[in-house]
């Protein structure tokens, strides 16, 4: 703050309330931030008004598509365990969005908050001494901090897991469906360049993604035994042999 800058570029939602607390004049830009609204960084969607705006990381309807994913590239799961992080606002949401499927996809539905190492260990092996589990792991700083724990777990557990960021699968997870990432950051710098230009972050709606993109582990499939539909490989962005 005491440098002035003329525009702030924010990544994530961990960073903003110390930011928020420092300042609400400087222009703040965010990515990668679940629920801004939820979270109380901006007024709505539309009107953000104060001094930050941004680009939403995804919107909660993205989430009951990762139930979908699981039931489909591991049709016998009839239990999934949904990994979230109780620290932060978007938890709920997303759990939520999971559940409202869960019916039509005959699959039962629980949530587990976890906050460390030791929880995730735990959750997740208990989980597991029951059939026909799979897991998802929702979005949060927490898992990615994490994730090399979760897919070890995943593995050493045989559970199909879907995950929310393709960096988890190129990590060894099995199958992430989310947006690109690398786009909000480009995106970002179009409002980085209408601020200077005189615009305010506060008139500059919150802006969703536009890019998806679905990453599937051939290698990990084969490892928990399962065959990975036609259909699905040919809607997939990326496939890791």
């Amino acid at each position: 703050m005491a440098l002035a800058p003329d525009v702030i570029l924010a990544a994530g939602a961990s960073v903003l309330p110390p930011l928020l607390q420092a300042t609400r004049a400087l222009p703040i830009v965010f990515v990668l931030v679940v629920d801004p609204v939820g979270a109380g960084f901006v007024a709505s969607l539309g009107r953000p008004g104060g001094n930050v705006t941004g680009f939403s990381q995804f919107e909660y309807g993205l989430s009951g598509k990762w139930l979908e994913l699981l039931k489909e590239v591991a049709p016998k799961v009839t239990r999934a365990a949904v990994i979230r992080d109780p620290a932060i606002a978007s938890g709920i949401g997303q759990f939520g969005a999971i559940q409202a499927v869960a019916p039509s996809l005959g699959v039962e539905v629980s949530p587990f908050n976890v906050r460390d190492a030791g929880e995730i260990e735990r959750t997740i092996t208990a989980f597991s001494r029951s059939s026909n589990g799979g897991l998802i792991v929702t979005g949060s700083a927490l898992a990615v901090v994490h994730r090399e724990l979760i897919i070890a777990l995943a593995a050493r557990n045989s559970l199909p897991a879907v995950y929310f960021d393709r960096l988890f699968v190129t990590s060894g997870g099995l199958v992430s469906y989310g947006p690109d990432l690398v786009d909000q950051f480009r995106r970002a710098a179009g409002y980085v360049d209408r601020i200077l230009k005189g615009e305010k972050p506060g008139d500059l709606p919150v802006q969703a993604p536009t890019k998806f993109e679905l990453v599937i582990n051939l290698k990990t499939a084969k490892a928990l035994g399962l065959e990975v539909p036609p259909t699905l490989l040919a809607r997939a962005d990326e496939v890791i042999e």
